[in-house]
């Protein structure tokens, strides 16, 4: 069986609940090909209550038990706070049960992915500013190129402010921070993609990862967290209010 029918014949369960969307996808593999299930609906507040429910519906639909994945993928962040524990906790607790491995993925690499398979599926070289609304006025935003089938990072991760952002002329940004921040980002990035870290690309993903080791024991499965602050104070508010 050839490398790309192995990743074909895989079991997979991937969700994502870093932003305000929740994205869960279930995939069957059986002799080289795949059937893919699909769900999205809203996150943040709503996720607790409605991620392992779906995700037990879409189990069901593909006719699969915990036990029979080959592995758990989720987004791991940066991203939402409380999204990230609440999807960490959820494949770590599916994982243990089931003694299956979880992948955490970058969430700024599925923005990435998503990108470049909505916009440039056919391009064997593909570079993109990945962006996520980090909300209190700043963005997560990592670099990363596609060459030959294979994303590379270039760089860590940065917290930062819309005017600040910088990249080579020929990257695409791609994110969800558009309607917020478009009018903010540098005059001359002009190549703007809307795209979110879906469970579609935790999916594609997933299989690479796989098979190079970025599996994790469910209990070593954590979120990126790259800010420790996750709300304004009172005075920070109030100041910026009599700056207005």
């Amino acid at each position: 069986m050839s490398i790309e029918a192995h990743m074909k014949s895989l079991n997979l369960l991937a969700f994502d609940t870093s932003t305000d969307a929740m994205s869960i996808a279930v995939q069957r593999g059986q002799d080289g090909s795949s059937q893919v299930w699909h769900h999205s609906g809203p996150g943040g507040a709503q996720t607790s209550a409605h991620l392992i429910p779906a995700i037990q519906d879409l189990m069901h639909q593909a006719g699969l038990t915990f036990a029979q994945l080959d592995a758990i993928a989720f987004g791991c962040g940066p991203g939402s706070f409380t999204g990230l524990r609440t999807a960490c906790s959820v494949a770590q607790g599916l994982a243990f049960g089931a003694k299956v491995p979880v992948i955490p993925i970058d969430t700024l690499l599925c923005v990435a992915e998503e990108a470049r398979f909505q916009h440039a599926p056919d391009l064997a070289h593909f570079a993109v500013l990945a962006l996520l609304d980090a909300r209190m006025d700043e963005l997560y935003a990592s670099h990363y190129e596609f060459n030959s089938g294979q994303w590379r990072q270039i760089g860590g991760y940065s917290l930062i402010r819309p005017e600040d952002l910088a990249c080579e002329p020929n990257s695409t940004l791609a994110g969800n921070v558009f309607a917020a921040y478009g009018e903010r980002l540098p005059a001359a990035l002009t190549q703007r993609v809307d795209a979110l870290p879906s469970a579609a690309a935790l999916l594609r993903l997933a299989p690479a990862l796989l098979a190079a080791g970025a599996a994790v024991p469910a209990d070593q499965a954590l979120p990126i967290y790259i800010r420790d602050k996750v709300a304004k104070t009172t005075a920070e508010r109030a100041a910026e209010k009599a700056a207005l």
